[in-house]
Formats: structure tokens, C-alpha cells, sequence
């Protein structure tokens, strides 16, 4: 398991991806929504305090979230806000382990685990695209989008609250951002897009073919699309929901058809694209020699994008079926990178900034607890003396004693806001527990606990 920490593990991402484990190892970690949603309200129901899982065709993770007994964030939390998130991350290894069928020791030497600061820092590279199979694709945002949006929806209990809310709406903006003031997705290539690329390599020109697209959803939607400016000449979707597949075919000329006609279509196709959500191959080795009994009289191109995988890898074995799943499209889309390379250090400052400033935010939860201590001892000593003043001075008009309470409390609001200022730098500077420890001295206000 890669683990990089990167300070208070109250705030961490635990997760699986393209870049550490294989197809056939990543379909097993994938959620049904509604298997999603449900794990998320058990986590916190556990013990953890907010949760958000990303799934894509690419990747499957888990953002968490749990206060300790410091009340904050920030890298000095503590012992006790450590041991807590550490807790929590290994019930989150654990419920991953248990979607996968695997131990736990073989879940963890797929997972990753990036905690703090580095937690932060790898949503914000994940929905600029940074960290996806294909640089500068335009849907991770969106995918992102959707998982918070689902999380955040979720009727109580809660399992979305001001932390992880932050985080993720931080980092939309940050995916925003690179997006409108870099290149960074000028001409990118889609996952569909690149299938498509792929195809060409086997066909050459695919004006004048016959594409059928299993599923309706976004990737199907961008796959019909980017086969329609090939020219393909015939395009049919298929799709559970007959309405949505009748709906997506009719925007782009096509046809639609039931999964159980999926045999009829088979022997004059050129072009498979495979996207669908089902949890089990909706193209089997059996449907498709049965749909073609010895085999295609033409080369059959198919390229399946789901996770779990819409086709059973042993249909690569019947002759002149060309099978190819997300993990071969590396090659197609290590040739067209160039332009957008060259975008990423740009990109990347973005993305400093955006980390930086949800860091300083985040960081200064910590302080929060003393700085409202110190506010209210200053406050009690302010209403003691102002009372005490103000029971010699009985002849002023109440217009002067509110005058009073108005340039006392302006005082003090002045005299605490450089120290307010420094404690919450402190904090995003990694130098909270010190300096916390000293204000607490300084000011007799004992050990505070934030909630």
C-alpha cells in the first residue's frame, strides 16, 4: 500500500487506480450507487465524520474526514487526532477489502492512502485531469462533481459536512480555473475519444462503417459523438433503459435497440463500444460465437470502456474479434500528449495555490478553539472593567455608556487581531501545537477542546 502521509491523517483519501493496479484487479473495488451510498453512511454511523467516494472507469476512492480531539485540522493535531484517523482509514481499507472479496493485506497492496495536506493536493491533481489515464479529459470534473453532489444529497444521516464540502468545492473551482486560463484541455483526448483513435488503426478511415454503442450514459454520449465527426455511417445504441437509448440515438441519427436483440445486431457490425454501468458482461463469449457462429466474416473491433469490464476478456479468442479495454488505450493516448504536457507546469501552480489556500483555511480549524477561548476571557475582562467604570460614572447620559461599551470593544477587537492573525498563520505553517501551547500559557486558558 502506498502511503504518504503527509501530516494529520484526520483528513485522508484512500483509494485504487489506473496507476496501481490493473483493470481486472480495479472492477472488483467498484460500487453500485446505491452500494456507494450505503457504504458511505456506514463509515459514518463507524465513526467517521464526513466521507465522498469518487468512482470512475479509472479510479475508486474514498475522501474521509474525522475531527479529533484537538477539534481541528492541521499538521500538529496531536496524538489522539492521529490515532483517531488512523482508525478510520483502516475502516476504510476494510470495507474496500470486503467489496473486493481480498484480505486485507492483499486490498492494501492495491490501495493507496495520502493523508493531510497530500490528501488535499490529490483531489485538486484528479479533477484537473493531472492524474488521469488521459491528460486534460474534460469529464473527470464532472465525474467529480457528480460525487460530491451525490454525497452532499444525502438525506440523514449527513455524511457530507463543512470540511469535506470545502475541500471538494475548492477543488472545482481550482479544475475551473485550469481549464478556462491554461491549455491544458485544448484538442484533449476522451477515453472515448480515444477508442475511436484506436479503432482508425485497425480501419484505417471509419467513414462508411456500422458502430453499435452499449449503454447511454456520458461516456456513450462522448463516444456517439466523436464517432459521428469519423463519418461512421450507421450507429446504434443499446441500453437497459430502451427510453434513454431511444432518446441518445435520435440526437445523433442512430438507432436504438433492446439488450436482447444485441445477437441480431452482431454479424453486420463494425465497431463495438462498450460502456454500460452493469455489474456483470453484457457481451459474453457464448452470446457472441452463438450471434456468430464461426466467427465474424469481418473484422469485429471492440473496445470495452466500463468498469466492471462490459465484455468477457475470453471474446479476444474467437477469430477476427479484436478486443481491447481501458488499460490498452494508454498507448493511443501516449501519442497525442505532447501539446498538453506542455501545459502542466501551469497547471500545476493552479493547483499550489488552490492546495494552499483550502491548507490555510483547513489549518486554522485547529486555532479556532483558542482563539474563541482568548476572545471570551478578553471579553469577560472587558465587561468587568467596563461594569466597574461605569458604576462611578452613574451620571453619564446612555448615550455616553454605549459610547463606552462601543470604544471598548473596538479596542479590543483591534488589540486580538494581529494575535488572531498569527496564531491561524502558525497553523499553516505546521508551528500550531507550539504556538497554541504558548497562547494557552500566556493567557491561562487551560486545554480547550473544539467540537
Amino acid at each position: 500500500m502506498r502511503n504518504e502521509q503527509g501530516g494529520t491523517m484526520s483528513l485522508a483519501v484512500v483509494g485504487i487506480s489506473h496507476h496501481t493496479a490493473p483493470i481486472e484487479v480495479r472492477e472488483r473495488f467498484v460500487f453500485s450507487p446505491r452500494a456507494g451510498a450505503e457504504a458511505l453512511v456506514r463509515l459514518t454511523r463507524e465513526g467517521v465524520g464526513e466521507a465522498v467516494m469518487l468512482s470512475t472507469c479509472n479510479r475508486t476512492e474514498i475522501y474521509i474526514y474525522t475531527a479529533g480531539e484537538g477539534g481541528g485540522g492541521g499538521e500538529g493535531e496531536g496524538n489522539a487526532g492521529e490515532k483517531a484517523g488512523e482508525g478510520r482509514i483502516e475502516q476504510t481499507i476494510e470495507l474496500l477489502a470486503r467489496q473486493a472479496g481480498y484480505t486485507i493485506e492483499e486490498a492494501r497492496r492495491c490501495l493507496y492512502v495520502h493523508g493531510g495536506r497530500n490528501a488535499a493536493e490529490h483531489l485538486f491533481r484528479v479533477v484537473t485531469s493531472l492524474d488521469s489515464m488521459v491528460l486534460g479529459e474534460a469529464q473527470i470534473q464532472g465525474q467529480v462533481r457528480a460525487a460530491y453532489e451525490q454525497a452532499a444529497a444525502e438525506p440523514p444521516p449527513k455524511v457530507v459536512g463543512p470540511v469535506l464540502a470545502r475541500l471538494f468545492q475548492t477543488a472545482l473551482s481550482v479544475g475551473g480555473r485550469v481549464r478556462s486560463e491554461t491549455a491544458l484541455g485544448v484538442g484533449a483526448a476522451s477515453v472515448p475519444s480515444a477508442a475511436i483513435e484506436l479503432a482508425k488503426k485497425v480501419f484505417g478511415s471509419l467513414k462508411g462503417r456500422r458502430a453499435l454503442v452499449l449503454g447511454a450514459g456520458e461516456m456513450s454520449e462522448l463516444a456517439l459523438e466523436c464517432l459521428t465527426a469519423e463519418g461512421v455511417r450507421t450507429l446504434v445504441v443499446a441500453n437497459r433503459t430502451e427510453e434513454r437509448a431511444r432518446e441518445l440515438a435520435e440526437r445523433v441519427g442512430g438507432t436504438s435497440v433492446r439488450f436482447d436483440e444485441l445477437p441480431a445486431q452482431l454479424p453486420t457490425t463494425d465497431i463495438i463500444i462498450a460502456a454500460t454501468s452493469a455489474p456483470h458482461p453484457v457481451l459474453t463469449r457464448e452470446l457472441v460465437e452463438r450471434a456468430l457462429p464461426g466467427g465474424p466474416r469481418h473484422p469485429l473491433f471492440i473496445v470495452d470502456i466500463a468498469l466492471p469490464r462490459d465484455v468477457e476478456p475470453a471474446v479476444d479468442s474467437i477469430e477476427n474479434v479484436f478486443l481491447y479495454d481501458i488499460d490498452d488505450l494508454y498507448q493511443v493516448v501516449d501519442e497525442s500528449l505532447e501539446r498538453r504536457r506542455a501545459e502542466v507546469p501551469a497547471a500545476e501552480r493552479i493547483v499550489a495555490q488552490g492546495v494552499d489556500d483550502f491548507w490555510r483555511w483547513y489549518a486554522g480549524l485547529q486555532v479556532v478553539p483558542v482563539i474563541q477561548a482568548l476572545r471570551q476571557r478578553a471579553e469577560a475582562v472587558r465587561r468587568t472593567e467596563v461594569e466597574h467604570a461605569l458604576r462611578r460614572l452613574a451620571h453619564l447620559a446612555p448615550g455616553d455608556r454605549e459610547a463606552i461599551e462601543v470604544l471598548t470593544r473596538q479596542l479590543l477587537n483591534k488589540v486580538l487581531h494581529e494575535p488572531t492573525v498569527r496564531l491561524k498563520e502558525a497553523a499553516a505553517d505546521g508551528n500550531a501545537e507550539e504556538v497554541l501551547e504558548m497562547a494557552r500559557f500566556l493567557f491561562e486558558l487551560g486545554e480547550e477542546k473544539g467540537g
